[in-house]
């Protein structure tokens, strides 16, 4: 990509910067909470009563995005065959989330029973029914897995929008979609908000980084047809798309991509945290210790580590695929100052730039680590649901 394109100052796709600084955006510590019992009447109760408050906000839809190595494609080999066999490589993908959701269960992924459990809970009383679903993306670990994941995400929400409009324009106020996403699920988030409020220059580098993923390189031809239709969705200002209000939960985030405040209606982060002895309250762990890592004692780890720098690469045979997550990596890293990651773990940092960010004690697990995943895997649990629940309420809809 020439350089010119790399440094416009038009470019809303900032990255977050790393600094041992006193947060500037607001954050909360709350005191360890407790969990509630899936099976008990305190759990559908808490709940119903919250469902009620998305109720009066007129919350149409939530979307539950997981994160890294919860998806159906964690490999890449699934995107690749998609070019060739696109309906074979579907079938593989919804075989290959069935297996993981085998594997996992609630351990850092959002199930069936989950969603069912919270879109059960909040429409027992709303009047209606407050439709929950899970979105499923790729879940590698790299920039062009996330931006594969952002670009079908609007995908979905535009077919949201256009199911919804003839409702939508007979009431007075636009509809809201509710946005979950864990671990690098919440990144993903991310790059929706900067697409949609991007400038059509900017948009237009993004999706020439991306080009060699879901364009050959001698052919004029898409193969890929989704990132086409959504680059020319975006370009249009009259899409429904553009009526829905999304209010954005992030859990266990770790910090990379900026958000784009004209891409979102309000935003909130959940991070397991406790504040380390004799540093500031808001910082994470430094040194990490693989003991208490391994324990969890300090909170979420992998919140910590996953920042810029943690990339796995593409499979080395998907030249392609890697050319596109090089470009995108310098497109969207393009201010980040050159640094190792350890130098950037010595920062710190567990607030993000942008949103409110509640750092919140989870108690201890005194389970083994595939129970826990050093912190990072207990947010997709059912049992915190109603705490989640009220917070967001309270936070986004208490009015």
């Amino acid at each position: 990509m020439p350089k010119r394109l790399l440094m416009t100052s038009a470019n809303p796709f900032r990255h977050q910067t790393y600094q041992p600084e006193r947060p500037t955006s607001p954050y909360h510590l709350l005191p360890e909470v407790s969990p509630a019992d899936p099976r008990s009447d305190e759990f559908v109760e808490r709940l119903a009563t919250v469902g009620r408050a998305f109720q009066r906000e007129r919350v149409a839809a939530i979307y539950c995005v997981h994160g890294t190595f919860s998806g159906n494609d964690a490999l890449g080999l699934l995107a690749e065959l998609a070019r060739i066999a696109p309906g074979f490589s579907e079938a593989l993908r919804r075989f290959g989330k069935q297996t993981v959701d085998w594997i996992a269960r609630e351990t850092g992924n959002y199930t069936a029973e989950y969603v069912a459990s919270l879109e059960s809970g909040l429409s027992a009383d709303a009047g209606s029914r407050i439709p929950v679903q899970r979105f499923n993306w790729s879940s590698q670990n790299n920039h062009i897995a996330r931006a594969d994941g952002a670009v079908r995400l609007i995908h979905e929400l535009a077919n949201l929008a256009s199911a919804t409009a003839t409702c939508a324009r007979k009431s007075s106020t636009r509809p809201r979609v509710l946005l979950w996403g864990h671990s690098h699920g919440g990144n993903v988030l991310a790059l929706v908000t900067n697409l949609l409020a991007a400038d059509t220059e900017a948009r237009e580098h993004f999706f020439v980084a991306a080009r060699s993923f879901y364009r050959p390189w001698l052919f004029r031809d898409v193969d890929l047809p989704v990132w086409q239709e959504v680059r020319e969705l975006l370009d249009a200002t009259d899409h429904p798309l553009r009526d829905l209000k999304l209010d954005v939960v992030t859990f266990g985030t770790p910090i990379r991509y900026g958000w784009n405040r004209g891409g979102y209606s309000r935003l909130l982060h959940f991070v397991h945290h406790r504040p380390p002895q004799g540093g500031p309250e808001y910082a994470a762990p430094c040194p990490i210790k693989v003991r208490r890592m391994l324990a969890a004692t300090d909170g979420d780890y992998i919140q910590q580590i996953g920042i810029s720098g943690s990339n796995f690469p593409p499979l080395p045979f998907a030249l392609r695929t890697l050319l596109a997550d090089w470009r995108l990596g310098k497109f969207l890293e393009q201010d980040l100052p050159q640094e190792r990651l350890l130098s950037r773990l010595r920062h710190a940092r567990r607030v993000p730039e942008s949103g409110t960010t509640l750092l919140v004690d989870y108690g201890k697990w005194a389970r083994r680590f595939y129970h826990h995943l050093a912190g990072h895997a207990l947010y997709t649990r059912r049992k915190w649901l109603p705490f989640h629940c009220e917070q967001i309420a309270a936070r986004f809809y208490q009015g």
